[in-house]
């Protein structure tokens, strides 16, 4: 494929270079604020996109000026072959960088496999450090796999690992402390994400919204945050480091803080739609022309409509927390 100089511009100027790719809509766990514990319908297997499919996509992406792919899911590591993927996606001339979110479960006994195939920095969920805790809020007594994983990516230099945590109020709040403890301790980037009301499961747990600002407040007893500055394929974080700590304390404010004007994603859902925007319903169908024998070049030109289109900003708060109506496991949050 030719180099192509048009870029992935919006029209208030915002230039994308971060593609977040959903694989899977299938979870193993059955966190409160993600998934009903009853589960919700499973997309077909002949609805998602292929793996040849998503590679060609990605190729397309880059050569519009995508520089950071994302893995997300549901549960990434859950999709059978997916370690013949990872390979073929580092691979890509131009991709500066891929990365994989998981729940964790599964990592500790494919990490050799996941650094092998070129992935450096890996995110994981866990939003309690208490295996009781752990089991009420996902569903599975599964904690000490989690942390284990966690550890053994460490030893083998995975770098950053980001610990990512969505704050409930009642659940785990009394907990913001001790996790933001372990940046002081470990290379860890522990991120403090505010709780979205996304699909039917946050219709069980209202009043739970905890802002990032009073978490911010908690740590003060535990030294001083010092700002980090940005990288260019930074996400949404604000990023602070405690003082002589060796890891980092980030926070995702998307009520709260709206980071918006400056988001630089797209987002390639499961079922093979194009979302400018991860709270917005606005979407183009990629996997129906794709499989309708689409040129490359009428692909780029989905990717180019979809991120004109991308609204300068949502419309959540967190004074107003009604349910948006998707599911973020196959969105990719």
């Amino acid at each position: 494929m030719k180099k192509n100089s048009t870029k992935l511009i919006d029209k208030y100027n915002r230039r994308l270079n971060y593609l977040r790719i959903s694989i899977t809509d299938r979870c193993n766990l059955r966190c409160l604020y993600c998934m009903p514990r009853e589960g919700i319908a499973k997309l077909r297997h002949e609805d998602i996109l292929t793996y040849e499919e998503i590679l060609r996509l990605s190729r397309i992406a880059v050569n519009l000026g995508i520089e950071k792919i994302r893995l997300t899911g549901g549960e990434p590591l859950l999709r059978s072959s997916i370690y013949d993927l990872l390979p073929r996606l580092t691979s890509i001339p131009g991709l500066k960088e891929v990365c994989l979110t998981t729940n964790g479960v599964y990592l500790k006994g494919n990490l050799e496999k996941i650094k092998s195939s070129g992935i450096k920095r890996i995110n994981v969920s866990m939003d309690t450090l208490r295996r009781g805790r752990y089991e009420k809020i996902t569903g599975s007594d599964s904690f000490q796999d989690v942390w284990e994983g966690i550890e053994l990516a460490r030893e083998l230099g995975f770098d950053p690992i980001k610990i990512n945590v969505v704050v409930l109020k009642g659940l785990n709040d009394d907990e913001v402390v001790d996790l933001a403890e372990l940046s002081q301790k470990y290379p860890y980037h522990i991120r403090f994400i505010e709780y979205m009301p996304i699909g039917t499961a946050s219709q069980d747990i209202p009043g739970h919204h905890v802002p990032n600002s009073w978490i911010k407040e908690q740590l003060k007893s535990l030294g001083k945050l010092v700002q980090v500055p940005r990288s260019v394929n930074d996400g949404p974080a604000e990023r602070f480091r405690f003082e002589g700590a060796p890891g980092e304390v980030g926070f995702i404010s998307p009520l709260t803080h709206h980071f918006c004007p400056t988001c630089n994603r797209l987002r390639l859902t499961a079922s093979g739609r194009l979302r400018p925007c991860l709270l917005s319903d606005q979407e183009e169908d990629i996997i129906g022309p794709i499989r309708s024998g689409a040129s490359d070049r009428d692909l780029e030109q989905i990717f180019l409509k979809t991120a004109f289109n991308k609204p300068y900003a949502h419309h959540l708060t967190s004074e107003d927390l009604s349910p948006f109506p998707a599911h973020m496991s196959s969105i990719g949050g």
